[in-house]
């Protein structure tokens, strides 16, 4: 910092907030830290007392905290997201779609083990709504080189560290097993739950069939629902190891091929997913009904966003698996699914 002259600080930059006091109308900042003095500002300033100011010395080749913060979050900034205006040196990116957040953790990591830069966000892999905070860049000095910004870039360049990925609107179809159920014992719950979550989702659930605890049985039904060109299949019921629950051999049956028949979750443990060619074919375990939450939350979406999902995907679910069951549920907004 330097000492200069109010007359003679125009084009410079401020060091630190000025405060105006008007006796009974305001207390405030009247200029903020790296604001640049303009020819207007100077009356205004002698106005309140101030005949010196400690301005910031910077090189030509120095960029503001305000435009190295812009330049970094144009670059972040994938699809379906938005920018606030700079405030003091940060900027937040908001969404401006609803569907399902991808933050590239890798090079998140990149760009911010450079010093200078920081750049938080929220978890992935949850669904985001319009005008949510997605995450804030900003640089740590009020000046950063130009060198450290076109470093930033370059990192950013090699791919979409932030991005919405919208959620298709799909067909679904849905087979509920279970002799209970098919023998009409007992009045089927599950389909009218997946009716209302695939639907808060924005697909429909177009087609349920009901099937007995027999695998030719549940993979007639399975197949009937491609035929019907549905592009997605849920299959309710039957998931346990009970010797009755024939749902997994099921939809063997019908061609699925097996990611995994089991997830590190709970509620959720065992939930399966296949694939018969490119049609998702998923197994829901009872939890699904009847928690407010579960790996249906943690996996439908992503299907919904087109994402093939890996059994290693699956896999990492374990590490922050587990759902609290708090009395009042906030997910997606606490630990449960974010690896």
């Amino acid at each position: 910092m330097k000492e200069i002259e109010v007359q003679k600080a125009v084009g410079t930059v401020l060091a630190h907030d000025l405060t105006q006091i008007i006796p009974g109308e305001y207390k405030g900042p009247k200029f903020k830290k790296g604001h640049v003095i303009k020819e207007e500002d100077i009356e205004v300033l002698l106005s309140m007392g101030k005949k010196h100011l400690y301005v910031v010395e910077k090189d030509d080749t120095d960029v503001h905290e305000n435009e190295a913060a812009l330049r970094i979050a144009k670059k972040a900034a994938g699809p379906g997201i938005g920018l606030t205006e700079p405030s003091e040196g940060k900027i937040e990116l908001i969404a401006e779609e609803r569907g399902l957040l991808k933050v590239d953790s890798e090079l998140l990591i990149d760009l911010i083990d450079q010093d200078e830069i920081m750049f938080a966000s929220i978890h992935e892999n949850i669904v985001v709504e319009p005008g949510q905070k997605l995450a804030g860049t900003r640089v740590i000095p009020l000046f950063v080189d130009e060198a450290v910004v076109k470093q930033a870039e370059g990192v950013l360049d090699r791919g979409t560290l932030i991005r919405i990925e919208p959620l298709r609107s799909l067909k679904i179809g849905v087979v509920t097993t279970g002799s209970e159920v098919y023998s009409g014992k007992i009045e089927d719950a599950f389909g009218p739950v997946l009716v209302k979550k695939f639907g808060e989702l924005g697909s429909t659930v177009v087609k349920q069939l009901f099937a007995d605890d027999d695998e030719e049985m549940i993979a007639d039904c399975i197949r009937q629902l491609i035929d019907m060109g549905v592009d997605m299949i849920g299959v309710t019921g039957g998931m346990s190891v009970d010797p009755d629950d024939r749902t997994p051999s099921g939809i063997k049956r019908a061609g699925g091929y097996i990611v995994t028949y089991g997830a590190p979750v709970l509620p959720g443990a065992m939930f399966m997913l296949s694939y018969i060619d490119d049609i998702p074919v998923v197994g829901l375990p009872g939890c699904v009904m009847y928690s407010r939450t579960s790996v249906f939350d943690l996996i439908v979406p992503r299907l919904l966003a087109g994402e093939v999902i890996t059994r290693r995907d699956i896999k990492k679910l374990g590490h922050g698996g587990l759902c609290l069951n708090c009395k009042e549920c906030t997910y997606p907004n606490c630990g449960y699914g974010k690896a």
